[in-house]
C-alpha cells in the first residue's frame, strides 16, 4: 500500500489512539508498522485535556435514527467512555448519551476538538454547512499536530465535496450504514482516498460491532447503497405484509410479526450461507401444485419482482440528486 505524504493522512491519527493501544487493520488491510511512536513512526499524542472533554477515539455529530444507529455500535465495539456525541437537539444527545454511558458535547465545536474520527451523521443538505463549522478547529488542530479524520454518511454527496469544506490535511471517509448496524447486524459501504486506507481500516475497528463492511470505490455508492442502506425499509414492508396476510387468514398479530421476521432472517442466513442462488432456494420450496407456488404465482401476477426492482431504480435516481 502507498503511503501517504502527507501527515494527517498517514492512517491511524494520534487522536485517535488516544488513551488506548493502536487497533489491528481489517482482515484483508495492509498492516504498517506500529512502535511506540505510533503507526509508520507517527508521533503518537497522548490524551489531551479540552476543558472537561478528555480526547475521545470517536465522535458523532447528529444523533438521528443512522447516526443513533452507529453510536450504539460503537459503545458496543471500544467502550462508551470512548465515545463522544452532539446534536442541534441537545436534548435528544444528552437522553442518548445517557441511554448508552457515553458523553453528550456541548455543541459541534467542543465535539470536533474532542475526537480523533469525526463522524458527520447528518443530512445530505447540512453536510456541507456542518464541514464548514467544524473546518477553522480541525485546520487549527493540525497546526499544533493533532490530526482527524472526518467520516460522511450523506447519501449523494461525494467526499471530495466534504473535503473541499473542511480544507487541505483532514482525511475524509465516505461510509452508508444501514439501521440494522443498532443490532450488529449492519451492511456498511466504505470507501477511502488512496493513501487513507489505513483510516479506513482503523475506522472498521471502532466501530466492528456495526456488522459487515464492504470496501467499494466511491464512483459505485449511489447505485450501490441503494441496495444496502434503503431497502431495510423495503424489508419492514414485506415483514409487514407477510404479517397482515396471516391475521387475514387468523394469525395472532404478535405471532404474525415473530413467523414472518425470523422467516426473513432465516432465508437470508440461507442465501448468505448456502451460496445457493435465490430462485434456486425459491424451487426447493415449490413443490408442483402446491401451496407455496400457488402464492408464488399471485405474487408474480402482481408484479412483485418489477415493484421491488423499481424501488432500487427510482432510489438510486434520487441518490443521485440528492448532492446537486
Amino acid at each position: 500500500m502507498e503511503q501517504p505524504k502527507d501527515a494527517a493522512a498517514a492512517g491511524i491519527t494520534a487522536a485517535a489512539q488516544a488513551g488506548g493501544q493502536p487497533h489491528r487493520l481489517r482482515e484483508g488491510s495492509k498492516a504498517e508498522k506500529t512502535t511506540q511512536t505510533g503507526v509508520s513512526g507517527r508521533p503518537k499524542i497522548p490524551e489531551h485535556q479540552k476543558g472537561h472533554i478528555i480526547m475521545k477515539k470517536i465522535g458523532f455529530i447528529g444523533a438521528g435514527n443512522m447516526g443513533g444507529a452507529l453510536i450504539r455500535a460503537a459503545c458496543r465495539s471500544i467502550g462508551p467512555e470512548q465515545v463522544i456525541i452532539a446534536d442541534h437537539d441537545r436534548k435528544k444527545a444528552e437522553e442518548l448519551a445517557a441511554q448508552t454511558g457515553c458523553q453528550a458535547a456541548a455543541d459541534n465545536l467542543e465535539l470536533a476538538g474532542a475526537a480523533g474520527f469525526i463522524v458527520l451523521a447528518v443530512k445530505p443538505n447540512l453536510i456541507r454547512m456542518v464541514a464548514s463549522e467544524i473546518s477553522a478547529k480541525l485546520q487549527e488542530d493540525l497546526r499544533q499536530g493533532i490530526s482527524h479524520v472526518a467520516v460522511t454518511i450523506a447519501a449523494g454527496v461525494p467526499s471530495g465535496a466534504v473535503r473541499d469544506c473542511i480544507g487541505d490535511g483532514v482525511p475524509v471517509i465516505r461510509i452508508m450504514p444501514n439501521t440494522p448496524a443498532a443490532v450488529g447486524q449492519g451492511m456498511i459501504l466504505i470507501a477511502a482516498e488512496k493513501g487513507e486506507e489505513a483510516c479506513a481500516g482503523e475506522f472498521q475497528e471502532l466501530l466492528k460491532e456495526a456488522g459487515e463492511f464492504l470496501m467499494i470505490p466511491e464512483s459505485e455508492f449511489d447505485r450501490t447503497t441503494s441496495i444496502s442502506s434503503c431497502s431495510p425499509a423495503y424489508v419492514y414492508m414485506f415483514i409487514s405484509a407477510l404479517a397482515d396476510g396471516a391475521v387475514q387468514v387468523g394469525v395472532p398479530r404478535d405471532q404474525a410479526i415473530r413467523l414472518a421476521a425470523q422467516t426473513v432472517l432465516g432465508s437470508a442466513k440461507m442465501v448468505l450461507e448456502t451460496g445457493i442462488h435465490p430462485d434456486q432456494l425459491k424451487d426447493q420450496v415449490c413443490s408442483p401444485g402446491g401451496s407455496t407456488i400457488a402464492g408464488v404465482t399471485a405474487l408474480e401476477e402482481n408484479r412483485f419482482r418489477y415493484a421491488v426492482a423499481q424501488s432500487i431504480i427510482q432510489s438510486t435516481e434520487k441518490n443521485l440528486k440528492l448532492g446537486k
